[in-house]
């Protein structure tokens, strides 16, 4: 058998796999085979990425590419490695969380289904083949989401994600048959082939458009976020498949465009405006929260906001760690959100001390001298804002692990940040063997924009941690906790479209009580 053609069956394989589960588990639960399934599929995945970067280090006559119909590129096997380990913790973990409950089966089959969907999104090099994927996607989704269907805020929330959902799809078939009435063809490499060009037509500016409006509307940005603040009714393994798996896909469409982004300048203020407020103000609103799911959950839609505006900026590379690492750490976060809950308490039970003007001041100094020779010692003309981010973080992460004073405080906090600043420089660079990095057409003026939402985003939240009680953060406090009104405007909006009927909690103090069942 030819590499090529050994390569083709090890990724069709993958979602047949998953459906063949889901399939399986129509009537009765089958632990088993569901969990020999998804052991199996991380090593064909990871067998797929081996011969694919075999055939780029040693390259033998022609490249090597698998049948028509799928996805040739190397960011569709790294993908499917991050699926198909995600798949296999989910599913490890789902046996002993539902333990006792009657519908196994269902969940079992619709979790199958889902991650078959995601495979075949990922696998796809036709456009309505990836149109139809994720289409498949929110359907099982919607049945996972709905697992307990007596519950009005999942209910809710499944109402609103089905009619966005519904939304971003139309866009993307809108955007593919644009696509394919330009370039003649169905085929997603081709297509991506003819760019970057000088300048767009109007059908391509306008697919371009429909594709960063489908990325927003995935990636739960403001206004349509509201449904994933509430999709916590769900199952706790739900929660960590829709925050690691599925709501990142965005991303993932804007890497498979990227060729067509970078000359789209229309699409590219689109995602760093709409997405640029999402990051400060989802990074704000969640610091307000007490619910650690809810904080979660805020923090995705802020994270997948920050990665939205890396592909806008044209830092393909750094947009594709971003995605890997937020899927790796948000499944970790929510599958052991019971030691965070325990670990904030501890946190408010023991507050740390205020840094004073002198600690910051030095944890500034220090954080500069550590990041920015980075980008001078890296070289190329890539926009310099995330290194700014870059800085703030640090300097924070300095100033408030420093403040109990004396050296050894200081080399304590330096140490990570001196590791964290490490991992991210060789990790970037590794991801950019991935995505090759790619000039946008926004430039200086995107660069600037970010820049100024870093400040802003920065200078808020010192006002909120350190300033509490002034008046200034009293007020935005209180705006910041009612998420600016905009998921109640969402929710108004989207009811008096379709409207639902959400089922009525029974509450136990109205219930009425037999004549018989009274105590004498």
């Amino acid at each position: 058998m030819a590499m090529h053609q050994l390569l083709s069956v090890l990724l069709i394989s993958i979602p047949l796999l998953f459906f063949f589960a889901a399939t399986a588990n129509r009537a009765i639960p089958r632990w088993w085979l569901v969990q020999t399934v998804n052991a199996i599929t991380p090593v064909l995945s990871v067998a797929a990425l081996g011969l694919v970067v075999f055939d780029r280090m040693y390259p033998q006559g022609d490249s090597l590419h698998p049948w028509y119909w799928l996805n040739p590129s190397l960011l569709a096997p790294v993908m499917l490695v991050l699926v198909s380990f995600i798949g296999l913790v989910i599913t490890r973990y789902s046996r002993n969380y539902l333990d006792g409950e009657s519908r196994q089966a269902d969940y079992l089959g619709k979790l199958q289904f889902t991650l078959g969907a995601v495979s075949v999104v990922l696998l796809s090099n036709h456009l309505l083949v990836l149109v139809l994927g994720w289409t498949f996607i929110s359907l099982g989704l919607h049945g996972l989401l709905l697992f307990y269907p007596e519950r009005p805020r999942a209910v809710l929330a499944a109402h609103k994600k089905f009619l966005f959902a519904r939304l971003a799809e139309a866009c993307l078939l809108t955007a593919s048959l644009l696509l394919y009435a330009h370039h003649g063809t169905w085929a997603i490499s081709e297509i991506v082939a003819a760019y970057p060009v000088d300048s767009l037509s109007g059908t391509e500016a306008t697919a371009a458009v429909l594709l960063a409006i489908t990325a927003l509307i995935k990636c739960a940005q403001l206004p349509v976020h509201g449904w994933l603040m509430q999709v916590m009714e769900a199952p706790t393994p739900v929660s960590a498949l829709l925050h690691a798996g599925i709501v990142n896909l965005g991303g993932y469409l804007l890497l498979l465009f990227a060729p067509l982004l970078v000359v789209a300048t229309a699409a590219q203020w689109l995602l760093l405006i709409v997405g640029g407020l999402t990051l400060v103000l989802a990074s704000l609103v969640m610091m307000t929260r007490i619910s650690i799911k809810v904080k979660l959950a805020w923090s995705t839609s802020a994270q997948m906001a920050l990665m939205l505006v890396e592909c806008a900026l044209g830092l393909f590379e750094l947009a594709l760690l971003h995605l890997l690492a937020h899927s790796c750490y948000k499944a970790h976060a929510f599958l052991n959100a019971g030691s965070t809950v325990e670990q904030d308490v501890m946190r408010r039970l023991a507050p740390s001390p205020q840094p004073t003007a002198r600690t910051w001041l030095g944890a500034v100094l220090l954080a500069a001298l550590l990041v920015l020779p980075l980008p001078l010692m890296l070289g190329g003309t890539q926009a310099f804002s995330p290194w700014l981010f870059m800085m703030a973080a640090i300097g924070v992460l300095l100033a408030e692990r420093g403040i109990a004073g004396g050296g050894r405080a200081w080399l304590a906090a330096l140490l990570p940040a001196a590791l964290m600043l490490t991992a991210y420089a060789l990790q970037k660079l590794g991801a950019g063997l991935l995505a090759e990095p790619l000039a946008p057409s926004a430039g200086g003026y995107a660069d600037a924009w970010v820049m100024s939402l870093a400040a802003v985003l920065f200078g808020a939240y010192w006002v909120l941690r350190y300033r509490p009680r002034s008046s200034l953060a009293h007020r935005f406090t209180i705006a910041l906790f009612a998420g600016f009104y905009l998921d109640e405007w969402s929710t108004r909006t989207t009811l008096r479209i379709w409207p639902a009927k959400l089922p009525v909690r029974i509450n136990a103090k109205t219930l009425p009580v037999l004549q018989e069942e009274m105590p004498r």
